[in-house]
Formats: structure tokens, C-alpha cells, sequence
């Protein structure tokens, strides 16, 4: 899998003569498996039209600020926000001067202000205009907050003069874009699975035994391992949570069936185990229906499902070198938390209130302590994809410590 696989860019372009080289770049972009929104000005479309854009990125491709039809579909904000790195190529003098300002007076201004995510910027205009004092100044002032840039290169300019000002070249812009996330991607070439959401064991064909886990924490922590470039599969139980971008998915209902999924999916270099896998099935699951005024009293004999965390931590050759399990405890939860830590032989447990009124199963938050064999780190109330985020940075910094 390529850096650029499943990564979200999305692509500004403004009005400049270089605007037609941002076709070449989105279909590089899209070869290379990336996912290409565009946002085209009113000045771009004089250079390329939506048409072209549109049908090298397979994207609608956005431009009216006040279209009430485009903040019905995806609002600036959402497109602000989903995405990986925004790229401006040709980042104009105009386009320029008005991110140091912070005006938001068409799309694109106004994504680039709402963005919480990188930017990358490929300056393109006369040589003039490049070395004026101004222009000179709002690179300094982006570069001092973090805007990164590539370009601009020398040569013949289209106005007829030569000096700096020309567009970088696409293989250029996308080195930049390569080495952006390869930096990001600290487990690159590791395997991780993660197990999700609960299992369901039937009682007859209609009823099951289960939980309530919903899958957020376990889905949002395979998604932040592919993010940081861990080769994931998803082992997902009965969940309502979309599928997470660049995951390899395997779905099942039973404990059993988990196991197995897991030890397919093995050998690994980390394993989160994260599912709230039932501890009992029925033992012999009626094949009809059964029917609520039957004769008697109904006893349903159970039996213990397997440890699935347990036998993933025994020493071995196909045990991952990091083996993280999940208590979910109503009391005493980080003392708990430790004694399944040992009793289990994981590496890392991360503990977690699961109480009534805490919010935490189908609630969009988490309080959990990361419990390792040298302490404990209680982290604070956040998101669950924060706490994916936390986890898989802890687990980056393993492998990047380890001897």
C-alpha cells in the first residue's frame, strides 16, 4: 500500500496560468490512490473548467461559497475539515496575501480560514510580484505558521520574462506531498489488528446474547493505526459505525468467529483488542424460533466462550510484540484494570468507567487509563477519535523506542 493510498487531499486552485498543471497533479494524485476534492475559483475557471477537474478527481468539484445546494451536500466546513492536507497549487500573490489576512471572501478563502488541517502551498507568479516586499513578507508570515511550500522554480515565466516564479514541477509537488505524510507515517511497514464492537451469540434464529458496545473506540483506533501507515485489519463485530478509510474489514457475529478472523489475521506486529467480546454462548442454539408459551421453564445452558485476549498474549511465535487489551469496569477500574493486565499477559491495558451515566457505550466520549507494566497515565476526558489518535502515537513511540 502506497503512502498516498486512502489520503484525502483536497486540492484549491486559483486563478494563475499554471492552473492547467493542477490536472496533471490530481490525476498523479488519484493514480498514486488518493482520494481529490477541489475547490476552483471564479478566476481558476478561467484557465480550466469544472468539467476537467471534475472528471480527473471523480469529485464534484466546489466553487460557489452561497450555493445552497453544495452547503446542503458538503457545508465549507465539512470540506474544510475532511480532508488530510489541503494543497494550493498555483498558490497565487493574490491567494497569498489574503491567507496572511485571513479573509474569507470566495470558497477557497474561506476553507483555507476554517481548515484545521496542513497546508501546503505552490507559489506561481511573475518574478516581479515574487520578489516584491510584500509578497516576501506573507511567505515569511505563513511559513512562521506552519504552512509548508514547495517552489517556486526558475525559468522562463509565461509573461514572457525568466527568473523565480514558475510553478513547481507536478513531480516536485508531489515528492512534497509523498514526504509529507511519509513523515507522517512512523508505523509504515508494521501490521496491526484491531477487534471492534461487540458479538452477538444466538439463542435461536431471532434472539442473541450481546452488549452494548457500539464499535466508536475500536473503529476510530484502526482508523489513527492506517493514518500513521500501519498495514490494519478490522475485525468488527455487529456496528452501525462506517468503515474506516484504508482498513481491511473482516466481519463477524460470534466469539468464535472473531477468534478465528483473529488468528487469520496474525502474524501481526501489534494487536488492540478492543471488542467487547461476550463472555458465555448458548451451547446448543435452538434451530426454530422458540415460542414464548412453550411447556415448562426454558433453561438455556451456557458455556464459556474463549479468551481471545488471553491466547493472542501467550508467548510465542505468533504473538504481536505489543498485545493491548481493553477493561471496561463499573468499579475500582484502574485496580481492575491492572489485574486483567497480568491475569491476561497483555503488554498494555487501557482501563475505562463504563458505568451507567457514564456516557462511554454509543456515547461519543472516553475517560481511559493507559495501564503499562511502569505505571499507569491517566488520560483526560476526550473524543474517541482523540483517544485513538493518543494510542496509536503511544504505540508509534514504542516501536520507534524499541531496541
Amino acid at each position: 500500500m502506497g503512502v498516498l493510498e486512502n489520503k484525502r487531499i483536497l486540492l484549491i486552485v486559483p486563478g494563475g496560468i499554471a492552473a492547467y498543471k493542477s490536472l496533471e497533479l490530481a490525476r498523479q494524485l488519484r493514480g498514486a490512490g488518493a482520494r481529490v476534492r477541489a475547490i476552483l475559483t471564479e478566476a481558476g475557471a478561467k484557465f480550466v473548467t469544472p468539467l476537467s477537474l471534475g472528471a480527473i478527481t471523480g469529485e464534484k468539484v466546489y466553487s460557489d461559497l452561497f450555493s445552497l445546494t453544495d452547503e446542503n451536500e458538503m457545508g465549507h466546513i465539512r470540506l474544510a475539515r475532511e480532508a488530510d492536507l489541503v494543497v494550493v497549487s498555483p498558490a497565487t500573490a493574490d491567494i497569498l496575501a489574503k491567507m496572511v489576512q485571513g479573509l474569507a471572501s470566495d470558497l477557497a478563502t474561506t476553507a483555507l480560514l476554517a481548515t484545521d488541517k496542513p497546508v501546503l502551498v505552490a507559489p506561481a507568479m511573475n518574478v516581479r510580484m515574487w520578489e516584491h516586499a510584500a509578497t516576501r513578507a506573507n511567505m515569511e508570515t505563513l511559513v512562521g505558521r506552519g504552512i509548508m511550500v514547495v517552489g517556486p522554480g526558475e525559468g522562463d515565466l509565461a509573461c514572457g520574462e525568466e527568473g523565480v516564479g514558475r510553478l513547481a514541477e507536478v513531480d516536485d509537488i508531489l515528492a512534497a506531498i509523498v514526504g509529507f505524510f511519509a513523515a507522517r507515517a512512523p508505523l509504515r511497514g508494521r501490521r496491526a489488528i484491531v477487534t471492534s464492537g461487540p458479538t452477538f451469540e444466538p439463542v435461536d434464529p431471532v434472539r442473541f446474547i450481546g452488549n452494548r458496545s457500539s464499535g466508536k473506540q475500536g473503529h476510530a483506533i484502526a482508523a489513527a493505526l492506517a493514518d500513521l501507515g500501519a498495514r490494519t485489519t478490522l475485525i468488527s463485530g455487529p456496528v452501525a459505525e462506517p468503515d474506516p478509510a484504508g482498513v481491511q474489514i473482516t466481519r463477524i457475529e460470534t466469539a468464535l468467529e472473531m477468534r478465528a478472523a483473529v488468528k487469520q489475521a496474525l502474524p501481526a506486529d501489534v494487536a488492540v483488542m478492543v471488542a467487547a467480546v461476550a463472555d458465555w454462548r448458548v451451547k446448543a442454539p435452538a434451530a426454530e424460533k422458540i415460542k414464548k408459551g412453550g411447556p415448562g421453564v426454558r433453561r438455556l445452558d451456557l458455556v464459556e466462550n474463549p479468551d481471545i485476549l488471553a491466547e493472542i498474549s501467550r508467548p510465542g511465535n505468533a504473538r504481536p510484540a505489543l498485545v493491548i487489551g481493553f477493561a471496561a469496569d463499573t468499579e475500582d477500574v484502574v485496580a481492575n484494570g491492572e489485574a486483567k493486565r497480568k491475569a491476561k499477559g497483555c503488554d498494555w491495558i487501557l482501563a475505562n468507567d463504563v458505568s451507567e451515566g457514564s456516557g462511554v457505550f454509543g456515547g461519543s466520549d472516553n475517560t481511559v487509563h493507559l495501564i503499562r507494566p511502569d505505571g499507569t497515565e491517566d488520560w483526560p476526558a476526550m473524543a474517541k477519535p482523540a483517544v485513538a489518535a493518543r494510542l496509536a502515537e503511544a504505540i508509534a513511540s514504542h516501536f520507534t523506542d524499541a531496541p
